[in-house]
């Protein structure tokens, strides 16, 4: 680069530079946390880093992060000596944001939500938060052990552009300077920022240090404003709640405290230290396929990585912490930890705590659990499928909605349900849908409504998937409603009347059968209908139509088939069809099943036209 470069920002940055500036003026103060955590981060990846290439320290022993006031230049002044950037990162990392989860969330956050949810941090872009104090942000930064003593200075007023050019930089590492502007020189108090740093930074394990003011002496001293240890290492008994929440904030940028936390030291065969935090929201970037997970892991408290799976397994993918040990070597990497007996058995033991936590806070604080499962809930249904080892415990942390339920708030457990079935029912039934109300008014519970028998209602996305894999629970098979035969609810009276009106109504089924043989396998009399005049079901061992519009909506391919269409013998327009089989009549049954259960005409036109013709 032989010159200044000027360029724009990309259209999300500027939305997010607008939505800090405007939106956040009530948490003014966490510009200096972000930029604290983003300078600690660099020096932890210098620390990794130069166990395997110590030159790249380039002789330097104590690695720290400096806070400096220059009341009369009105700036205050972030330096580390981290890892530090390349051209080429400083141009990836700022500027621009690449996370297509950051992009979705921008586009969908207004101001209101900005100011309650307070998530600046938790999508990697701290940086930008500089400009809610100041008017003008200068970088400067090289990259640690590269050749040369050339850097890069990024320079912006927050205004849609920025400039890049080459500096002499005799220092690795970076050096953040803020043009503080002339409304908010409260921040030019040094005071005011070693509170700051107290409240948000105090267990960063990286020395902050701030001038030492002296009266005896002009030489200018520094000392550490926090307590730099690592604060997992510390003694439960020594710790308060407030410690544990306070970190947690520092850890993870999130504003409102956990619900829990678990906090172990196992020594013996193994060594290592947890701290796992269980937040109370939901990230907004919980469903991103690319999202990282929130596990930092140290070796003997030398940070080493984090965001790794091998760690916490997806469905835990919200659960935040540390985990440090002394039997990983240092210089570790993400392909050794594939596989490792260390990780694996620290990985077991994390899951089985936390299942363990998430069981007693279900018993003895129920509104606590709430809270969780509306978070979290949709996530935790992932485990039946990818935690078989834990299948039974993740089975008993899941709640539902059912057809006894007030409204969709989820609070049935499968232990109860098991307990309140009726004497010989012998399946636990479920439908899926695409809402709770679809489920709760779907013609296939009509039946089950009539003989008082419980249903989960699953409008889940994740549903589907969850059921289809789930098997059995406490020995009792799940049971769609909306697949096969009901044949166990029927006693020997139903089933002598049913095999009575199928025979009343051969004809009829014969000659409808003619009318959709290109829509429908089969016909049949519905013993699970009493109010509406047909339904569609599944074969038992065939896909549902809630998933088959599923597996669609995601570009899969699905297996052409068809569903059975089911009769009410004693409905009103089914009635009729004894009288005279009418085609468009049929047509009309067959696409009103079909709109109750969720799917889609294929001809919304022609069947108003049939619709008007029978009211005709």
């Amino acid at each position: 680069m032989a010159e200044k470069q000027t360029h724009t920002f990309q259209t999300e940055v500027s939305q997010l530079l607008d939505l800090m500036i405007h939106s956040l003026y009530s948490n003014k103060e966490i510009f200096l946390r972000e930029l604290i955590s983003n300078a600690s981060d660099a020096i932890d990846k210098l620390k990794f880093e130069s166990l395997s290439n110590d030159t790249m320290v380039e002789g330097k022993e104590d690695l720290s992060v400096f806070v400096e006031v220059d009341k009369a230049k009105k700036t205050i002044t972030i330096t580390d000596n981290g890892i530090g950037m390349t051209e080429s990162e400083v141009n990836k990392n700022i500027g621009t944001i690449a996370n297509s989860g950051t992009k979705k969330f921008l586009k969908g956050m207004n101001e209101k939500q900005a100011q309650d949810s307070n998530l600046i941090g938790q999508f990697g872009v701290g940086f930008y938060s500089a400009f809610i104090v100041a008017d003008k942000v200068t970088l400067i930064t090289r990259k640690a052990g590269a050749k040369g003593k050339k850097g890069i200075q990024w320079t912006s007023a927050g205004k849609g552009k920025y400039s890049i050019e080459k500096v002499d930089c005799p220092d690795f590492g970076t050096k953040i300077v803020l043009h503080i502007k002339d409304d908010e020189a409260e921040f030019l108090d040094e005071q005011r920022l070693r509170g700051i740093i107290s409240k948000y930074s105090d267990h960063i394990t990286v020395p902050i240090m701030m001038v030492k003011h002296s009266e005896k002496s002009d030489d200018i001293e520094y000392e550490a404003v926090n307590k730099a240890n690592a604060f997992w290492a510390q003694d439960k008994a020594d710790l308060k709640q407030k410690d544990y929440d306070e970190f947690y904030k520092s850890l993870t940028f999130d504003f409102e405290a956990p619900l829990t936390q678990l906090h172990n030291k196992v020594e013996g065969n193994l060594n290592y230290t947890s701290l796992l935090y269980i937040p109370s929201k939901a990230p907004f970037d919980m469903w991103e396929p690319k999202r990282k997970g929130g596990i930092k892991l140290y070796a003997k408290r030398v940070f080493v990585m984090e965001d790794n799976e091998e760690l916490m397994p997806l469905y835990l993918r919200f659960v935040k912490g540390v985990i440090d040990t002394a039997d990983l070597s240092l210089n570790v990497s993400r392909e050794i930890l594939q596989g490792s007996k260390v990780v694996d058995t620290i990985r077991k033991a994390s899951v089985s705590r936390i299942l363990k936590e998430l069981e007693k806070m279900a018993k003895n604080k129920p509104e606590k659990y709430a809270t969780f499962w509306k978070e979290f809930g949709m996530v935790m249904k992932e485990g039946v499928v990818e935690d078989f080892s834990n299948k039974d415990k993740i089975a008993k942390l899941l709640r539902f909605a059912t057809n006894k339920s007030d409204n969709a708030t989820q609070t049935a457990t499968l232990e109860c349900y098991v307990k309140s079935m009726q004497k010989d029912q012998k399946a636990i039934y479920y439908i899926t849908a695409e809402t709770y109300e679809a489920a709760k008014g779907s013609p296939h519970l009509e039946v089950f409504n009539k003989k008082d028998i419980e249903v989960l209602l699953l409008s889940d996305r994740v549903d589907e998937w969850m059921v289809s894999n789930f098997g059995e629970f406490d020995g009792i098979p799940l049971k769609s409603i909306a697949k096969g035969d009901l044949e166990d609810l029927d006693s020997k009276e139903d089933k002598k009347e049913k095999e009575k009106v199928a025979k009343d109504f051969e004809k009829v089924i014969k000659d409808m059968q003619k009318i959709l043989d290109a829509q429908v396998k089969e016909i049949k009399v519905s013993s699970r209908l009493s109010e509406s005049p047909s339904c569609l079901i599944a074969d038992e061992n065939e896909m549902g139509g809630n998933m088959e519009r599923i597996m669609k909506s995601l570009g899969q391919d699905v297996p052409d088939t068809k569903p059975i269409l089911e009769i009410n013998p004693k409905h009103p327009l089914v009635k009729k069809l004894k009288t005279k089989v009418d085609e468009d009549l049929v047509n009309v049954l067959f696409d009103q099943a079909l709109l109750s259960e969720g799917g889609q005409l294929k001809d919304p036109a022609e069947f108003v036209k049939r619709m008007n013709k029978l009211i005709n």
